[in-house]
């Protein structure tokens, strides 16, 4: 899903490199192909594809990956509520 764009610049995710064991957990449960291995470790290749599930947090064996689930779809409905519009959107 190379189009796809959640909410571009709002994602919670974060990755931690130095903790990374390049397991690839990550990558098999992302959705949207966020991550991507580079020399034995993940490294964000689409951060702006992250639909902040949390699948990938919740997956990684040593706590490498952070996300806080469901912000940005928040986010996304509050600039509804206030007649703003994305460039993209899930929801």
């Amino acid at each position: 899903m190379k189009d796809f764009r959640y909410l571009e610049g709002m994602a919670t995710l974060s990755l931690d490199t130095q903790k990374c064991v390049g397991c690839g957990m990550c990558l098999a449960v992302c959705p949207h192909e966020v991550f991507r291995l580079k020399d034995g470790k993940a490294v964000l290749a689409d951060h702006g594809a992250c639909m902040e599930c949390g699948a990938c947090a919740l997956n990684c064996p040593v706590d490498a990956v952070s996300v806080t689930p469901g912000v940005g779809c928040a986010s996304l409905i509050i600039k509804r509520w206030l007649g703003i519009r994305s460039s993209g959107g899930c929801c």
